[in-house]
């Protein structure tokens, strides 16, 4: 059946490409390209039309056929016999789009560009120079060099601007346009005119194109003042079971007595990888996943097929509303078979296969399309109930974010955990199924971000502030201690920059100015309005008070950051001061505890009995 409803599809694409080469006689089949599994949270950009209804009946052979010949149909009159031209890609991307509209939101058409992104999100490398970018100030900043590239080689520096690229002004260009100048085949050149703050003339570089390898492990050493170690897997790509497997080898040889493994925010990658991570940790043999389909035939189980790197010593796995698919994968495994505790907040809930098919010959369009769903070895269903219709990328600013389709709220809802289906571990714990793995300890929720905060990070003025304070004091080292002068120094640094921001009164009150202009209310409240708008510049200052402390953080960190790269962030920051990493190497370091939480589980809420 499955190689059926292939066919149909097959054919379905060749009967809308004889349309327009109809007249040439010719007709040609896509080539085969190689399957490639996904468990990603990958989200395409769409501009779709509203779905009619599904009204059809029972599909067969015949009803298929019938529906393709509308399908045909309707595009030849369009083409041929609307007022005005009609471009034929784009009318049969729009037919395509009204076929994925009414299935999941991850079944879409991906543009070449998509596409391309995505491989190399999953290959893990390109050809260019090798640094993070931003469009600020009119022209290109380099937000940070990746350590060992050849724009790290060539010393170039967070903060610089490029003016030009092979002689083109960056005046007003965009990011996308910017790295497209600089990607191009390794061993070629670009030429860059960078502006440095401090620096009174332009600086020329000539820097070579490399491979740059996108690293999936983003840091692993040992906590200072601890015996444990950690790990943090920012993706799953080809290299991730390389990059790991040499990491843990590592830190076993230090003779560590814990290790946490941080996958938040891990949106998750390849499947394979994915197994080959949880092998690391889990017995030989065992189950670590399943995928299940249309059709009894489909069902597909991944085992363990090797002895595990880091087998017996206590681990904990630190997760959250952005671990998601591959990452949920490696976290339910480790929880079902009882290898480990799994601490934060319930994960995303994204339980997908997807693949993807190429559509036509000249790979402009590919289909990636859900095939199955994910089960972890208790046989819970990783993918939440869907309760979201198709977004476009503009609705999806931040996976992390989320509203309440997509956050699990069962942190303290213990109504709602009772009404989840429950399976169990291997040692008869009780889990939950319904979608998203469920730690065994939660940890405290984080901090929301002020306004303040938020528009400070925004507008990087942090990041401004590093750049300029390291111009100003060039013998300063990454064990640097913000003082409170330095905070002031700041506050001085962002009024200079004309840095504003509104507070949620401040909305409220341009509201009530609106409404009094439009009454012609004016002369009555303009002295409380005043008055008002003196009390918000008061709160404001109060703002900035009772934000010392994360000023200070960030500060710091964009410090360390400028000096010491990201490694010295996790090391001076990080691992240092995240509440995560704190209360993990508090459970680590308490044995009894541990071992209590591994064999009786947590309530997670459950009232207790009377």
């Amino acid at each position: 059946m499955k190689k059926f409803t292939l066919s149909i599809l097959a054919l379905t694409i060749f009967l809308l490409g004889l349309i327009w080469i109809a007249g040439s006689g010719e007709a040609v089949q896509p080539p085969a390209t190689k399957t490639i599994f996904l468990a990603d949270t990958v989200h395409i950009n769409l501009d779709e039309m509203p779905a009619a209804a599904d009204t059809t009946a029972k599909d067969s052979r015949e009803t298929i056929f019938r529906e393709i010949k509308k399908f045909d149909q309707t595009v030849f009159d369009i083409k041929n016999r609307y007022m005005e031209d009609i471009d034929t890609k784009k009318l049969i991307d729009a037919g395509i789009r009204g076929m994925l509209e009414d299935l999941d939101r991850y079944s879409v058409l991906m543009e070449k560009q998509s596409y391309d992104q995505l491989m190399e999100s999953t290959h893990g490398k390109y050809e260019g120079l090798g640094m993070e970018i931003d469009a600020r100030n009119d022209h290109i900043i380099i937000v940070t060099p990746m350590e060992g590239s050849p724009a790290y080689k060539r010393g170039l520096k967070a903060g610089d601007a490029i003016y030009e690229i092979d002689g083109k002004s960056t005046y007003k260009m965009t990011t996308a346009d910017a790295a497209k100048l600089m990607r191009g085949t390794a061993g070629t050149k670009v030429s860059l005119k960078i502006k440095r703050e401090g620096m009174p003339e332009l600086l020329d570089f000539d820097v070579e194109r490399a491979v740059i390898e996108l690293k999936s492990v983003s840091y692993y050493g040992v906590i200072p003042g601890s015996n444990i170690g950690y790990v943090r897997l920012s993706r799953f790509a080809e290299e991730t079971s390389n990059e790991l497997t040499n990491a843990v080898k590592e830190l076993n040889a230090k003779g560590i007595d814990g290790l946490i493994f941080d996958i938040r925010s891990n949106g998750g990658g390849l499947l394979q990888q994915a197994v080959e991570t949880s092998e690391l940790f889990i017995p030989e043999g065992k189950l670590v996943v399943y995928t299940r389909g249309k059709y009894a035939d489909t069902e597909r189980r991944y085992y363990s097929r090797r002895a595990p790197l880091y087998p017996d010593k206590p681990l904990i796995v630190l997760v959250d509303e952005g671990t998601a698919s591959a990452s949920e994968i490696v976290a339910g495994a480790i929880q079902d078979w009882d290898r480990g505790i799994i601490m934060g907040h319930p994960t995303y809930g994204k339980g997908l296969v997807q693949q993807i098919f190429p559509i036509g010959n000249d790979d402009d369009v590919a289909l990636k399309l859900t095939t199955a769903k994910y089960y972890v070895p208790s046989g819970r269903c990783i993918q939440k109930p869907d309760k979201e219709k198709k977004v476009s990328m503009a609705d999806i600013v931040d996976m992390n974010a989320g509203d309440d389709s997509t956050a699990d709220s069962l942190k303290t809802d213990s109504l709602a955990i009772k009404n989840k289906e429950v399976y169990y571990t291997n040692r008869g714990r009780v889990v939950y199924g319904g979608g998203g793995i469920l730690p065994d300890v939660e940890t405290e929720q984080d901090r929301f971000l002020s306004p303040l905060e938020i528009n400070l990070e925004r507008k990087m003025l942090f990041f401004d502030y590093a750049v300029k304070y390291l111009a100003d004091h060039p013998d300063i080292d990454r064990n640097v201690v913000v003082s409170d002068s330095m905070v002031k120094d700041f506050k001085d640094f962002i009024a200079g920059k004309d840095f504003t921001y509104k507070t949620s009164l401040e909305a409220s009150l341009d509201n009530i100015r609106k409404i009094v202009k439009d009454e012609k209310k004016d002369s009555i409240f303009d002295a409380s309005i005043a008055n008002f708008e003196k009390k918000i510049e008061n709160e404001k200052e109060a703002d900035f008070a009772n934000s010392q402390d994360y000023i200070k953080k960030a500060i710091k960190r964009e410090l360390v950051a400028k000096l010491a790269g990201e490694r010295g962030v996790y090391e001076d920051v990080i691992l240092k001061t995240d509440p995560g990493v704190l209360q993990a190497v508090k459970l680590l370091e308490n044995k009894t505890e541990y071992t209590k939480i591994l064999h009786t589980g947590e309530t997670r809420g459950e009232a207790p009995s009377e």
